[in-house]
């Protein structure tokens, strides 16, 4: 308390000083948080949630935002899970909750569809060896800020923590994450269209 924020930002050393704030449940970060982000990225936008669903109702003008985004050319992905895969299956098990993992990724496959896939727009399916990878990690990228949520074992991704990650470094947290995403990305296979 005797010490205010701008002066402990200026302690913080390492790995730390990316870490901007974190959530114990990513439910608990503010919709403003996910929205400011979002309209403040120009070059890249990185949705890397096995499903992602939670984004077309948690952020208002989704839809109209990721569109203007992608006409001024900023590079807009999706990474999801496949929704008929094994581990979209065995996840559900493991959930067992009303709203399947399949049918949030469906979610997510319908507004993207919608869409149209307008330019500079992508979406691909985590291939079936990351699969396990990618529904225990979801990494969302705005630019140089970055939200990620390490999902707990037996939890739905909004139950699990959340970090706000900063760059700061090359060789630091928010590089090593986004470097893990874009592994994955380059493994994944095109969402068919249609």
């Amino acid at each position: 308390m005797l010490w205010p924020k701008a002066v402990r930002e200026r302690l913080r050393a390492g790995g730390g000083r990316e870490i901007v704030e974190s959530y114990a449940y990513r439910s608990a970060c503010p919709s403003s948080v996910w929205a400011e982000l979002i309209a403040e990225a120009r070059d890249e936008l990185f949705f890397g949630g096995f499903t992602s669903y939670f984004l077309w109702t948690q952020v208002p003008a989704f839809p109209e935002t990721l569109r203007r985004k992608a006409e001024r050319g900023c590079r807009i992905r999706f990474l999801l899970g496949d929704p008929a895969g094994d581990v979209a299956r065995q996840r559900e098990e493991i959930e067992d909750v009303s709203l399947t993992v399949s049918t949030r990724i469906n979610t997510t496959l319908e507004q993207l569809a919608r869409l149209g896939r307008a330019d500079g727009i992508e979406a691909r399916f985590s291939a079936p060896a990351d699969a396990m990878n990618h529904v225990s990690l979801s990494v969302f990228r705005f630019d140089d800020e970055a939200l990620v949520t390490p999902h707990l074992a037996t939890t739905v991704g909004h139950d699990s923590p959340l970090m706000h990650l900063r760059r700061h470094s090359d060789r630091g947290v928010f590089s090593r994450f986004v470097a893990h995403c874009d592994e994955l990305w380059e493994r994944g296979v095109p969402v068919p269209e249609g």
